[in-house]
């Protein structure tokens, strides 16, 4: 955490009028905390971008504020981005105690290679890629690391009670969940075959369906002859 650093400055620019500093390469922030006012603050957008790269949506890094000595401990609360251009628009950031317990979702990365994957029609398939846990700050890690080498069969599972943590993070998702498992092929397909060939029947059924249903046309009437004077 010593290494991911954010210069910021107070902000006095508020409302619509921030556009302005976004032309300028800067970005408005706002600073929140349990206890704490809340800040408005800027910082240069090219330094915002280049440390969202690095610490996500879980990650502490260390805040500097103009005229204040002591970094925050803070992490990213929320981003807004333009819909279209995705033009970074505004950054949350949440202020956190050595002391206070935080509670979060941590994404789950799976590490190693599957036997199981080897075979021919099987597959990893994961069901669960966050874990919601609380923790003390420093007990935060960036991201919880499942290794799958030990999946070497079909029906295989890692479940979330096989998750081994440090014994002061506490873990709100349900024990039995499962977060990989390994998954064979064929009974995809065969669910996709299925599904092809009812629609296949159903394009042939259609034409004789609208066939049926439109009404019989007549044939060309033949003239009537008028009698000859």
């Amino acid at each position: 955490m010593a290494d991911l650093k954010l210069q910021a400055t107070k902000r006095e620019i508020l409302g619509k009028k921030t556009r302005f500093l976004r032309r300028q390469g800067i970005t408005p922030v706002h600073l929140f905390g349990h206890n704490l006012k809340s800040l408005a603050l800027q910082c240069h957008t090219a330094e915002l971008q280049s440390l969202i790269s690095q610490v996500g949506m879980t990650r502490l890094f260390n805040l500097t504020i103009e005229k204040q000595k002591e970094p925050r401990n803070v992490f990213i609360r929320e981003i807004q981005r333009d819909a279209i251009t995705e033009q970074l628009l505004h950054i949350d950031l949440y202020q956190v105690l050595k002391t206070q317990r935080i509670k979060m979702d941590v994404p789950i990365v799976l590490a190693g290679e599957a036997p199981a994957t080897k075979k021919k029609g099987q597959v990893l398939t994961q069901t669960l890629t966050e874990l919601n846990i609380e923790c003390l700050p420093d007990k935060l890690p960036p991201q919880i690391e499942v290794d799958v080498s030990i999946l070497a069969e079909v029906d295989q599972a890692i479940f979330v009670k096989y998750i081994k943590l440090d014994p002061d993070i506490t873990v709100f998702n349900d024990p039995e969940q499962i977060v990989v498992k390994v998954s064979e092929i064929r009974e995809e397909e065969k669910v996709v075959e299925k599904v092809a060939e009812v629609l296949a029947e159903e394009a042939a059924a259609a034409p004789a369906e609208a066939e049926a249903e439109a009404p019989a046309k007549e044939g060309p009437k033949a003239a009537k002859k008028e009698p000859k004077k």
